[in-house]
């Protein structure tokens, strides 16, 4: 099955801007800094960056000649990104792209007056980054991916792929997560309904992550739901291998990672927020201000099924959940 179109991240006003004047070249060099929480050599990082800049150039940016483009990576925490902050911002950028919540905290301590374009945060108006989705107010804005509400649809989704799981935990890192509660609350005001105990773990370290998947296990009926989070993003290769290890149904917050092996996920396709964020970065540069361009929410999110996963877990995935997927890996 193909992935549906779902989601409407705008081209904004520039959807409908003259090519010619999209196009413009002008004199200066104008220049991007780009803070993203992944490793540079994490497949997921090129493939949204490539999207990136593949649509500035459509937008008339094109690196070397008219735009230049800075990047630091691997910032996992808002003190490690304060340091690379400090060093993009030395370079003087025209504006910042920033990926996930501790980078956007991280420029968001660093600077107040270069304009902040984010994607792939969560309730950046409870983190503080803008006052409204509305109206940004401050020198942020961008594109959020996930709301609270998704936690309990993440175990729904759970249940209905594995109906004898009786105990699920949530596994993120608070220090990266600082909103992981709030999906949590969302997911066990469902649990009950559902027959699952639903308990938090916290993790910190791959020995912590370990630990809290083998726990999991030790239970029957176990299964794991992962929240949206830099920590589980870099090490979701180690979280599928030992959820497969120890036989655990999972659910996901991105479609990328039931494509990489995952049993399920459920969320915003990341590279279409990439796609939108290279439209408020081009406005930015031809003049717009960050409290003037609302934050952009998905409209719909995609659910990917790994049928190829769930014959190993001995899982045979119901055809009504089926038939709710944009796309079932076969």
């Amino acid at each position: 099955m193909q992935r549906r179109e779902f989601i409407a991240v705008l081209g904004g006003a520039a959807a409908g801007w003259p090519f010619v004047a999209r196009a413009q070249q002008t004199d200066k060099i104008r220049r991007i800094g780009v803070l993203v929480n992944l490793p540079e050599s994490d497949p997921q990082t090129q493939v949204r960056l490539d999207t990136f800049r593949q649509n500035l150039a459509q937008l008339g940016w094109l690196e070397g000649r008219n735009v230049r483009i800075d990047y630091s990576f691997s910032v996992n925490t808002v003190e490690q990104g304060e340091v690379e902050a400090r060093k993009l911002i030395a370079l003087r950028p025209d504006v910042l792209l920033a990926h996930g919540t501790p980078a956007v905290a991280a420029l968001q301590k660093t600077t107040r007056s270069i304009p902040i374009v984010f994607v792939v945060v969560a309730e950046p108006v409870a983190m503080g980054f803008v006052d409204s989705l509305s109206h940004p107010g401050g020198n942020i804005t961008g594109f959020s991916h996930l709301e609270p509400s998704l936690g309990a649809k993440w175990l729904e989704l759970l249940k209905a792929a594995a109906p004898g799981l009786r105990h699920a935990a949530t596994l993120f890192n608070p220090d990266t997560a600082p909103n992981a509660n709030l999906f949590f609350r969302s997911a066990k005001a469902s649990a009950a309904k559902l027959a699952v105990d639903l308990v938090e773990s916290p993790v910190h370290d791959p020995a912590g992550l370990e630990d809290a998947i083998a726990r999991v296990a030790s239970e029957p009926g176990g299964s794991l739901v992962i929240l949206p989070d830099v920590f589980t993003g870099q090490y979701r290769q180690m979280i599928m291998e030992r959820a497969a290890y120890y036989r655990l149904p999972a659910i996901y917050p991105f479609p990328n990672y039931a494509v990489e092996g995952g049993l399920i996920s459920y969320g915003a396709h990341v590279g279409d927020l990439y796609r939108g964020s290279a439209t408020y970065v081009d406005r930015i540069l031809r003049g717009d201000k960050p409290s003037d361009l609302p934050v952009q929410q998905p409209t719909k999110y995609e659910l990917t099924i790994n049928l190829k996963t769930a014959k190993a877990l001995g899982l045979e995935i119901a055809p009504s959940l089926l038939a709710l997927a944009n796309e079932v890996i076969e």
